[in-house]
């Protein structure tokens, strides 16, 4: 019995020792909220340069020593900077160099620097500030508002070549932004700013390395946007034949396409309230397009309403993309169509999976009407609210009489001639659907317009077309 008393008498002797132990004066090693990195990337003749600043806190792990009431000591930090260099920034950076990786960087150069330091305005100055003396010891400088900058090296095998840079600096903060700057040989300079880890981002992409990548990005953001699927859910439910259902779905792409390019092209309006009057009018193409399932519509002429509403997402998609333009590099127009491809073959996907499985279940428990009735419901009561939600966001700005002035008149000419591509692609596409028609009117199964308020005459209507 006397061991279980002994144990118990050293584990209160050694609780009391450690809460009288002095207090560490030490600062907690916490993580930056917000950091900023800023970036220059410049090939030139053997080597790829990339100049780096940093917040000096956002390397974390490091006793900075400083003096009262909280100044950095210079020299001090200097030798310290140049580990937290190789171990915060250049163990975290890959250079590639046509798809092969150039290995870990050499640190070349590491400086210290003060918040209003101005020479990351352009990459000249500030190769030239890591590369000069260090500051003064006698500086008064805020440990929290010390700058750091570093200077990586790497041999390359020409300065024309395609490179590319996977830097992984999230870690410095919570939320970390990197806004990086690239400066091929003989081109103009590039910008990218994004924030977390973005992977390896091609500095100067050819045309099929931009093509890829926003096919492969457009496919993704289709799968992911619940409001596109649901639009996308509206269509099939009424019709579920896969072959009926692609020039439908196309003429919704085409669509889009037209306000998602002329968007990127500063065609859309800048003001605050264009993005949330794009999101409650998507949310009102699910509404509608919903009741007309219900209360039974002109199938044949349903492109003409997924044409319409197609403009209307395609804004949506560029609220989207805005941010990942940046890395199309020089090809805009060929990574803006690329993108339409990819949402294309993922609608196209959709349907492959979908359409099977409303059949399956159409045909095994729910009786066409009914089911027609109830999903189509179920899609109008999420769009509904949906619809209020960001009505209610919309009604919070205030809308003002534009100035007739020549920037106006300008806008204007703009809108008419986006107006003039939208009818001709109104007219060519009526032109296909009517010729489609024609093709299967001579069939023997043809089958006119139907205005049938049941949705199951109206499918059977899209069957005996197709």
């Amino acid at each position: 019995m006397s061991d279980p008393f002994r144990l118990r008498r050293t584990a209160v002797l050694v609780v009391a020792l450690v809460l009288l132990l002095p207090t560490w004066n030490g600062e907690a090693h916490e993580i930056p909220a917000d950091v900023t990195v800023q970036a220059f990337v410049k090939p030139e003749g053997g080597t790829i340069r990339a100049l780096v600043r940093v917040p000096l806190i956002s390397m974390r792990d490091y006793n900075w020593v400083v003096r009262e009431p909280g100044y950095l000591v210079i020299p001090s930090a200097e030798e310290m900077g140049r580990e937290a260099a190789v171990q915060w920034i250049a163990n975290f950076v890959q250079m590639y160099e046509g798809g092969v990786s150039l290995g870990y960087p050499s640190v070349v150069a590491s400086r210290i620097a003060i918040p209003g330091d101005r020479a990351f305005m352009s990459y000249e100055s500030a190769l030239a500030g890591v590369l000069s003396e260090p500051l003064p010891e006698s500086i008064d400088l805020p440990l929290q508002q010390a700058m750091f900058d570093v200077l990586l090296e790497w041999p390359i095998g020409s300065e024309t070549s395609d490179f590319s840079i996977d830097a992984r600096w999230a870690q410095l903060g919570l939320r970390t932004v990197t806004v990086l700057r690239f400066l091929p040989a003989g081109g103009a300079e590039r910008a990218f700013e994004y924030t977390g880890d973005e992977g390896v981002v091609r500095l100067d992409p050819r045309w099929h390395q931009a093509a890829l990548r926003f096919v492969i990005l457009g496919y993704q953001h289709i799968l992911d946007g619940i409001d596109h699927l649901l639009f996308l859910f509206c269509l099939i439910v009424p019709i579920r034949r896969f072959w009926t259902l692609v020039p439908i779905v196309t003429s919704f792409t085409i669509a889009h396409s037209i306000t998602l390019i002329a968007s990127a092209f500063g065609l859309a309006p800048s003001s605050l309230w264009f993005p949330p009057l794009i999101e409650t009018l998507i949310a009102l193409s699910i509404v509608f397009m919903a009741f007309e399932n219900i209360i039974g519509a002109r199938i044949d002429r349903r492109w003409m309403v997924a044409f319409g509403f197609g403009l209307v997402h395609g804004f949506g998609f560029s609220f989207a993309l805005r941010e990942s333009l940046q890395f199309a590099g020089a090809h805009l127009l060929t990574s803006l169509l690329s993108f339409n491809v990819g949402v294309e073959l993922g609608q196209l996907l959709v349907l492959a999976i979908t359409v099977p499985v409303l059949n399956l279940l159409f045909r095994k428990w729910l009786p066409e009407l009914m089911g027609t009735i109830v999903l189509s419901a179920f899609l109008a009561h999420t769009g509904w609210h949906w619809m209020l939600a960001r009505g209610g966001t919309l009604l919070q700005y205030q809308f003002t009489v534009p100035t007739l002035n020549l920037s106006f008149a300008a806008t204007l000419l703009r809108w008419v001639m986006l107006a003039l591509i939208i009818v001709g692609a109104v007219w060519i596409l009526r032109g296909a659907f009517d010729a489609l028609a024609r093709r299967h009117s001579n069939g023997p199964t043809a089958a006119g317009p139907s205005t049938s308020a049941a949705p199951e005459s109206a499918a059977r209507s899209v069957g005996a077309e197709s």
